[in-house]
């Protein structure tokens, strides 16, 4: 049975990273188009701005889901049944947690561009991860949504 409010959430760029990362990739292109004589003066534009944006795209393709008794980041799955506590991260705390207190089996979908994060504590014996961190836009919305889904997988 499918949780009746399933949370859904992707990991995209903002706008204002797209800005800067097409206009660095335009000024590499004129570069190059200032040395290449000729019809070739395009060439650096037609591929330097696809790949950008293909890069940019590939960022920001990262999906968060908790649906159908299981927590989903990207291609990452874990039951419900094997979550321990949830607690959302201030960015201060994930700077901490990724550094000097950071497990080194911890699964980690971190983005720099978004500063909170959610910790999901992983109680399988089978399973070596301690615990997930998750880059979150909205922390206490996937919590409890995580807590609401793993409550609801137990009761059954």
């Amino acid at each position: 049975m499918a949780q009746p409010n399933p949370y859904r959430e992707r990991l995209s760029l903002p706008w204002w990273l797209w800005l800067p990362a097409v206009a660095v990739a335009a000024a590499l292109a004129a570069e190059v188009k200032l040395g290449a004589p000729g019809a070739a003066t395009w060439i650096a534009y037609l591929v330097l701005l696809p790949l950008t944006v293909a890069g940019l795209w590939s960022l920001g393709r990262i999906r968060i889901e908790v649906s159908n008794g299981e927590l989903r980041v990207d291609d990452a799955h874990i039951p419900l049944r094997y979550v321990g506590e949830v607690t959302t991260v201030t960015p201060a705390d994930k700077s901490d947690l990724l550094g000097p207190y950071m497990d080194p089996e911890a699964f980690v979908v971190q983005r720099p561009w978004i500063g909170p994060a959610v910790r999901v504590e992983v109680r399988d014996e089978a399973d070596p991860t301690p615990y997930w961190l998750i880059s979150s836009r909205h922390p206490e919305d996937l919590a409890a949504a995580i807590r609401e889904a793993a409550q609801a997988s137990i009761t059954r």
